[in-house]
């Protein structure tokens, strides 16, 4: 709701937004959160909310199944500390940087995708338009080279840091809750490489 409100209320939209050089220059701490429930359009809002809908829920169903009662605890810690680790290279980057701008809830989806691919390695995507499904943790080590690359050129308007760090968050924190995923992780990779 915040991003349809966004879209049509740009005093809204800027107040939200990430903006490091409001936050460090005007004490505006909010914005390391707020920018994450706005989107610069319709079609940036979609594909982030359908890959958090496809991954999210596996997420969900594995933490319930190994942390019970702590699952929901968990996912939102994925989920918001993806949101505020995301953009801290770009607030370090940044601060002084008065037209540096970003939004949209991409390092957070990052991060509970990431999750998946480290509790589901052995799974497969289907990514338009290739015809046949890549496995996940060829997805995974592709996005990050992808991420990191177009980071360093910084030719688009894309927050490719915000991807690539908040997927780096997704694979930390849930290996942090529980170590054995790597471990996991190892042998359905052997399985299905065998």
């Amino acid at each position: 709701m915040v991003s349809v409100l966004g879209f049509r209320n740009r005093l809204l939209f800027d107040k939200l937004r990430f903006s490091a050089y409001a936050i460090k220059h005007n004490r505006e701490g909010w914005r390391f959160f707020s920018y994450a429930v706005l989107h610069a359009n319709w079609g940036h809002l979609i594909i982030n909310m359908f890959v958090l809908y496809s991954f999210g829920e596996a997420v969900i169903q594995a933490f319930q199944f190994y942390f019970g009662a702590k699952a929901f605890i968990y996912f939102v810690l994925l989920y918001l500390g993806g949101i505020v680790f995301s953009v801290l290279f770009d607030f370090g980057k940044n601060k002084d940087n008065p037209y540096y701008t970003a939004v949209g809830a991409s390092g957070a989806v990052s991060a509970v995708v990431f999750s998946s691919i480290l509790i589901y390695p052995a799974g497969s995507l289907f990514i338009f338009p290739i015809p046949f499904p890549i496995p996940s943790v060829i997805f995974g080590v592709l996005y990050l080279i992808y991420s990191a690359s177009m980071a360093r050129r910084g030719a688009d308007n894309v927050g490719h840091n915000a991807h690539f760090w908040g997927a780096i968050y997704g694979l930390v924190l849930t290996i942090a809750l529980k170590p054995a995923f790597v471990m996991s992780f190892l042998e359905q990779i052997e399985s299905y490489f065998n």
